[in-house]
C-alpha cells in the first residue's frame, strides 16, 4: 500500500497566519503539522509517500522532508496548482499509485490514541473496497456525516445535513483499494467545481464496498482548520508530552522502531537537532 498526504490548501480561515506559510507547515506544539499525518502512515508501515501541495509552498516541504532515504522511506511531491477538491489527489497521484492500494489522508488531520497503530495495520492490509474512519461530534451538521450498521457497513454519507442521521463525523483518513483510480475517473467536479471525496465514498457505497471504522473513547481527532483547533491540537499534545515523557508523532522514532533506520542514522538525526529538547528526546530513545 502506498500512502498520499494531501496539503495544498491555502488555509484562508487561518489568514494572516497562512499568508506566507502554508498550513500544514505551521507548528502543532513542538513539530510542523505535516509530521502528524505522516506519521500515521509511517504507523500503518507505509514506507512510499507522496506529499501533493501548492507550487509555492513545494520547495519549503522539499527542505523539511527531502526524499525520505534519512526515514528509510521515499517521499515524493506533486503539486495541485488550484484547489479542486480532495478527491483530485487521485488524478495527481495515479502514476505514484500505480498498481496499489493507497492510504490518503489530510494534512491537516491530528490522530492518537492506544491502540491506533494495530487499527492502522490492520487497515492497511485492506484486500478489497473503502474504509473510511468516523469520529462522535457535537455537532454533526459541519461535517461529512455517516450512517452504519451492526457490522460497520456505510447506510448513508451526507454533507453537512440540515437533519443529520447520526453524530459520526467523517473524519480525512481513508484506505481505498486500487478501484479508486477508476471510480475517480467516473466522477464530475461538484457544483463549486471540486471533486469531492464524498463522490468517491458514494462510488464505493454502491457497490456495497464501502466500511466504517469508528472512532471512540480513547482516540483523539483534530481536524487542524482554525486559529482554535490549532490552540487545542497543541495544548493536547504537550499535555500528554509532558506528563508521559514520550513524544507524539516523532517521525524518526517511528522510522527508528520499524527497522526502516538503524541507530548510526538515528544518530545523524541526534546531531541535526542536538540543540533542543527533540534531540534530547531522541538521544533518550537511541540509549533505551
Amino acid at each position: 500500500m502506498k500512502g498520499v498526504i494531501l496539503a495544498a490548501g491555502r488555509g484562508t480561515r487561518l489568514y494572516p497566519l497562512t499568508k506566507i506559510v502554508n498550513k500544514q507547515l505551521l507548528q502543532i506544539y513542538d513539530k510542523p503539522m505535516i509530521y502528524y499525518p505522516l506519521s500515521i502512515l509511517m504507523s500503518a508501515k507505509i514506507k512510499e509517500v507522496l506529499i501533493i501541495t501548492n507550487p509555492q509552498d513545494l520547495a519549503q516541504f522539499e527542505n523539511l522532508l527531502g526524499n525520505g532515504k534519512n526515514l528509510g522511506m521515499n517521499i515524493e511531491f506533486r503539486v495541485q496548482d488550484k484547489p479542486r477538491g480532495i478527491a483530485e489527489a487521485f488524478r495527481i497521484g495515479e502514476s505514484f499509485i500505480g498498481k496499489s492500494n493507497v492510504c490518503l489522508i489530510l494534512g491537516d488531520n491530528i490522530f492518537h490514541g492506544q491502540g491506533f497503530g494495530e487499527i492502522l495495520l490492520k487497515a492497511a492490509n485492506l484486500k478489497k473496497g473503502g474504509i473510511i474512519f468516523t469520529y462522535p461530534v457535537l455537532n454533526p451538521k459541519e461535517f461529512g456525516v455517516v450512517k452504519f450498521d451492526k457490522n460497520f457497513k456505510v447506510l448513508s454519507i451526507e454533507e453537512k445535513p440540515k437533519k443529520p442521521k447520526s453524530n459520526y463525523a467523517i473524519t480525512g483518513l481513508y484506505f481505498y483499494d486500487n478501484k479508486v483510480l477508476n471510480y475517480f475517473k467516473k466522477i464530475k467536479p461538484s457544483k463549486r467545481n471540486e471533486y469531492e471525496i464524498t463522490s468517491i465514498n458514494e462510488c464505493y457505497l454502491k457497490n456495497r464496498e464501502l466500511s466504517v471504522y469508528p472512532l471512540g473513547r480513547g482516540m483523539s481527532w483534530f481536524d487542524c482548520g482554525s486559529q482554535v483547533s490549532l490552540i487545542e491540537a497543541s495544548q493536547y499534545v504537550y499535555t500528554l508530552e509532558k506528563r508521559q515523557g514520550l513524544k507524539i508523532s516523532c517521525i524518526e522514532e517511528i522510522a527508528w522502531r520499524n527497522k526502516w533506520i538503524n541507530d548510526k542514522k538515528m544518530l545523524s538525526h541526534i546531531k541535526k537537532n542536538k540543540s533542543s529538547d527533540y534531540g534530547k528526546y531522541l538521544t533518550k530513545i537511541l540509549n533505551k
